[in-house]
């Protein structure tokens, strides 16, 4: 996905997804969110959905146009197409993710500081290993470099920093992409709609409850 400016998300959509993900995660305590959605206070910033804001308004969005580039080829690797659903950068998970990380309460400003520095690392060991920035490795050096920092408790002790930031980066990419329409369609859920045709409870369960 192109990265520049009219390719991404209106503001005000990023914002709304953001705060829709902290209501949704908080319900479910997942830990990426639930903290985040019960601790957070104000600072005087807070958005107003009314408004049209461009990118850096409100408040300033963390994420450099090579930094937005490494984010949406990770999210790919985490969430790539398929059969059933697009992959993270066609629903614009990266503008989540910069959102969230620009947000100016505690959590979110902790996890920033996570994924600004894990993605620098990402650039720095795709050089290291491969000569090249992290989106123009092919997808099997992607994840070579993936492979070892997947899972922290197996990751190596030169990884471990590495491994935390790829689960907060996981975690924040899930989240994103799971509270899109498209997100839903993908683990089958459909949300509260009419059914086409509703009989009512059948004959046997009404007589069991005595109403009949």
């Amino acid at each position: 996905m192109n990265s520049n400016q009219t390719n991404r998300l209106p503001r005000r959509e990023a914002i709304k997804w953001v705060l829709a993900a902290s209501a949704a995660f908080s319900l479910l305590d997942w830990r990426a969110f639930g903290a985040a959605a019960g601790s957070a206070k104000g600072y005087g910033l807070d958005a107003n959905l009314l408004e049209t804001y461009n990118p850096g308004d409100l408040w300033p969005l963390t994420l450099t146009e090579a930094q937005r580039r490494t984010a949406t080829a990770l999210c790919d690797v985490i969430i790539p197409a398929d059969e059933k659903s697009p992959a993270a950068s066609e629903l614009h998970v990266v503008d989540f993710v910069d959102e969230w990380i620009s947000a100016p309460y505690d959590q979110q400003q902790q996890h920033g500081a996570i994924v600004v520095n894990g993605l620098i690392w990402l650039e720095a060991e795709s050089q290291k290993r491969f000569k090249n920035s992290f989106a123009q490795l092919s997808g099997a050096q992607q994840h070579a470099i993936c492979d070892d920092i997947c899972f922290g408790p197996k990751a190596a002790p030169e990884f471990k920093d590495a491994a935390a930031f790829f689960s907060v980066f996981r975690d924040l990419t899930t989240g994103g992409f799971y509270t899109t329409p498209a997100g839903w369609k993908d683990i089958g859920y459909v949300g509260n709609v009419a059914l086409a045709h509703f009989d009512g409870p059948p004959p046997e369960v009404l007589k069991h409850v005595g109403l009949m």
